[in-house]
């Protein structure tokens, strides 16, 4: 955890954006999830926007603001003789809520009379989406709502608050989440050491996982390594590392705070790029160093994402794989034949930072809407720039055989795409390059002590080692 300071401070900023009602604020934390059966359960998360406010990382608890009253009560069971004897001594509830700044620690039972009462007294209770099933049945119970329904009830006003305050990190945040690079760089780069023909994918995948835990962390997500790049998020690793293949391995640590990071790096298995491996590499490269030169306050990220666009156009131009005006081709969504995901998205307690909160209530506001057109549309994060956001930086070039094939059959764009010269490119399968990046006063910067090696040349002389 944090100072208690940190907890007591963002708590009361929060409650200062609903001074003027009677409101109660509503937060459910996530209780354990079963592997297979009840008391084999999957390593345990707390929910974020739950760590966010009062920052502790233990199954079974909920809080409750009372604004109109200026109380803040913790609901969280304290431990009996069985826990101690399963898993050693334990803090106190008490303890807990202190670390927490909070001083009204109850047995989570005590929650269902006190919401229970706020109801009947016809009091607003604001909560957040729910995105797992038993957190939702939770809360049907609690308020006497369908649990099909109670998405329907979620409120909008406690959304845009706590975006309003996690989508800005402080000085505590930043910390942390250089520390999650910091440990992505040994994993990137732990990879480029080892990789050679004849590898299984799965060794390389188990390797950075176990790098992120021996870190006393864990991964963001679950490990992308494939030498499909294609394969937008590829899970399987069950394939031997060929010569002459490309490898795409996208993965970030988790650090022991909760804080993520989300790096990816594409690089030639045998160690040394071909020279159509490079052609593409370079323009994927261009784009990333590009996000880096614009991004900045002011600036929306989706009007980044369409300069990076342009650059991947007027590279793929170079090489004969498209043709025509450069502008004409992004304006009509050419490029997403190869690139068709977004520029990055926000990051922070999640590696997606709040996500479950709604991606466009994320990503988006009133003066940048997302876009309907094939590609772009899949930008998560679209908005304008400020101080102390955290995005990823992650540019792209695929070649993906069926949507290229859907393309050239429905002569989508085809004025645009030259298919003899794509046919060519083809074994290439495609690049991703990533980078974490810290909003800063006029600019940005690269979050991390060092940036993973990067270039064709910095790539091949990690390989050596």
């Amino acid at each position: 955890m944090f100072e208690t300071k940190v907890y007591v401070e963002r708590r009361n900023k929060l409650k200062n954006m609903f001074r003027k009602g009677t409101e109660l604020l509503l937060f459910i934390g996530n209780g354990e999830s079963p592997m297979n059966y009840p008391s084999n359960a999957y390593r345990f998360r707390q929910d974020s926007t739950f760590l966010y406010y009062w920052g502790i990382n233990y199954p079974d608890c909920a809080a409750v603001i009372d604004v109109e009253k200026d109380t803040e009560c913790l609901y969280i069971n304290d431990v009996d003789i069985d826990d101690i004897i399963w898993m050693g001594p334990q803090e106190s509830v008490k303890a807990k809520g202190a670390r927490a700044g909070v001083k009204s620690v109850y047995p989570l039972k005590d929650l269902f009379t006190s919401i229970n009462n706020a109801v009947r007294a016809g009091r607003k209770i604001h909560f957040l989406p729910q995105y797992r099933q038993d957190n939702a049945e939770m809360l049907s119970t609690l308020l006497g709502i369908k649990s099909k329904h109670v998405k329907n009830y979620v409120s909008k006003k406690f959304i845009d608050a706590v975006i309003a305050m996690r989508s800005v990190k402080d000085e505590y945040e930043i910390e942390e989440i250089e520390k999650a690079c910091n440990i992505g760089y040994k994993m990137h780069t732990a990879v480029m050491r080892k990789c050679k023909p004849g590898l299984m994918e799965y060794a390389l995948a188990g390797e950075i996982e176990g790098i992120s835990i021996a870190e006393n962390g864990y991964i963001s997500f679950p490990v992308i390594l494939s030498q499909n790049v294609h394969i937008l998020h590829n899970h399987d690793h069950s394939q031997k590392l060929a010569e002459n293949r490309m490898l795409i391995t996208d993965a970030g640590a988790e650090n022991n705070m909760n804080y993520c990071s989300d790096f990816t790096r594409t690089i030639p298995v045998n160690g040394k790029f071909t020279q159509k491996q490079k052609d593409i590499y370079n323009i994927a490269l261009a784009a990333n160093n590009k996000t880096i030169e614009l991004a900045k306050p002011g600036v929306t990220y989706k009007s980044i994402h369409l300069e990076i666009a342009k650059i991947i156009t007027r590279g793929l131009c170079d090489l004969g794989i498209m043709r025509g005006n450069v502008d004409d081709a992004v304006e009509n969504g050419a490029h997403a034949l190869f690139l068709p995901h977004g520029l990055g998205h926000m990051m922070g307690l999640d590696v997606h930072d709040m996500e479950n909160l709604g991606e466009d209530a994320v990503g988006y506001d009133r003066e940048t809407v997302r876009s309907t057109q094939f590609g772009t549309s899949s930008l998560r994060m679209g908005r304008q720039l400020q101080k102390n956001f955290v995005v990823t930086d992650e540019p792209g070039i695929y070649f993906i055989p069926e949507l290229i094939a859907k393309w050239k059959s429905e002569k989508i764009n085809e004025a645009f795409i030259n298919y003899t010269k794509v046919n060519e490119y083809m074994d290439v399968s495609g690049v991703r390059i990533e980078d974490d990046l810290l909003i800063t006063e006029n600019g940005c910067r690269l979050l991390g002590k060092k940036r993973i090696p990067i270039t064709v040349d910095e790539i091949e002389e990690m390989m050596k080692k």
